[in-house]
């Protein structure tokens, strides 16, 4: 399956309007003017107007825009948009993630709804024949067990609105074996577990695994791992927030992987993107979130 297959669910989704935050980008733009052009949705733009007007010269249909003097004003309104469900859905454009998600966790008008928010990332790789996702790369610092719980689910319903129907988690970590001085490897043999005694639903579970054996089954056979998750992992689950940032930019700086990337746990689908990110990558994360692949069941 390819990121470029999610056009397609999301134009079977009925019309919906994005409130996006700090929009005076160039790459944020054309991701815009290009799902506007393809039909995926209508937009409320909040940030410096002259500049939006710009960068988006003629091509203003289907786009409405708010002023604001800041980047963090950009995203109080654009959340508060969402609130009083004026727009269907949230995106960060050129704007630090702290000052994004304080607005998205504000006690009086923020997007919370008691669950853990995280990050999950959907990769295409180069030489790989299927997505993988990765979680958390933007979010949690260093989630514990319940946290990391939460973010199996949240990356578990991505994983179904895209045909992986019983996603396989790999909890990473550096070894493939319990240490007991290893928090990594005891969270991850904890989540197993929790699994297969049906606290966590909807995938299978198996670890610690090492990054190398849990994406190929040769490097898991050579180790002598054998489980229904090693080598054919489709979420990998990253022990901290640098962990996961590291293997997020890797993936994409050095294989050259295509990525879709959305917060889920939310009132509603937030797209979360790098702002080095690619217009190509914004455009794949709208689609994403206009499938309503991290919709709150």
């Amino acid at each position: 399956m390819l990121l470029e297959s999610l056009f397609e669910k999301a134009t079977h989704v009925s019309s919906k309007i994005v409130a996006v935050a700090a929009a005076e980008d160039p790459e944020v733009i054309e991701a815009v003017v290009e799902a506007s052009e393809r039909h995926l949705a209508r937009f409320i733009l909040f940030g410096n107007q002259e500049k939006m007007i710009t960068l988006l010269g003629s091509r203003q249909k289907n786009v409405k825009m708010v002023h604001t003097d800041s980047k963090a004003s950009a995203a109080e309104l654009a959340v508060k948009c969402v609130y009083h469900k004026e727009a269907d859905i949230l995106m960060k454009g050129n704007i630090p993630t702290n000052i994004f998600l304080k607005a998205v966790l504000n006690k009086d008008f923020g997007l919370k709804t008691g669950n853990v928010l995280s990050h999950t990332a959907v990769f295409e790789i180069p030489g790989f024949d299927r997505l993988i996702l990765i979680t958390d790369a933007a979010m949690n610092i260093a989630p514990n067990l319940e946290q990391k719980a939460q973010i199996v689910q949240n990356a578990v319903l991505i994983a179904k609105s895209i045909g992986i129907d019983q996603p396989k988690v790999a909890p990473l970590a550096a070894v493939e074996v319990v240490n007991p001085a290893m928090q990594a490897t005891l969270d991850a043999a904890a989540l197993t577990m929790m699994n297969r005694r049906g606290q966590i639903s909807g995938c299978l579970i198996d670890g610690p695994l090492a990054l190398d054996n849990a994406v190929s089954s040769l490097a898991a056979e050579h180790k002598g791992v054998f489980s229904e998750v090693a080598g054919g992992a489709d979420i990998l689950l990253v022990p901290t927030i640098e962990v996961g940032n590291a293997l997020y930019k890797s993936l994409l700086y050095f294989a050259k992987a295509k990525v879709a990337a959305v917060v889920g746990g939310a009132k509603v689908p937030i797209v979360l993107t790098s702002r080095a990110d690619s217009s190509e990558s914004k455009l794949y994360s709208l689609a994403l979130a206009l499938s309503g692949a991290v919709k709150v069941e």
